[in-house]
């Protein structure tokens, strides 16, 4: 999943990631320039889910 297409969709995903895990918090999900990899860390911290299952996952939502 390239940093555009995060970006572009960031906004939707984030809600769609709290509805679906209520252990998410903003500042778990807050996007930040050249962070991706301590935002999907701590995503995989808290969901518990592989990065490549949460990105298949996000994929699917659209």
């Amino acid at each position: 999943m390239d940093k555009l297409e995060v970006k572009g969709q960031w906004n939707e995903w984030k809600g769609k990631l709290k509805q679906q895990y209520a252990e998410l918090t903003d500042d778990d999900l807050t996007y930040e320039e050249g962070k991706d990899d301590e935002l999907w860390g701590r995503i995989q911290k808290k969901t518990g889910k592989a990065k490549d299952e949460l990105v298949k996952w996000l994929k699917d939502l659209g």
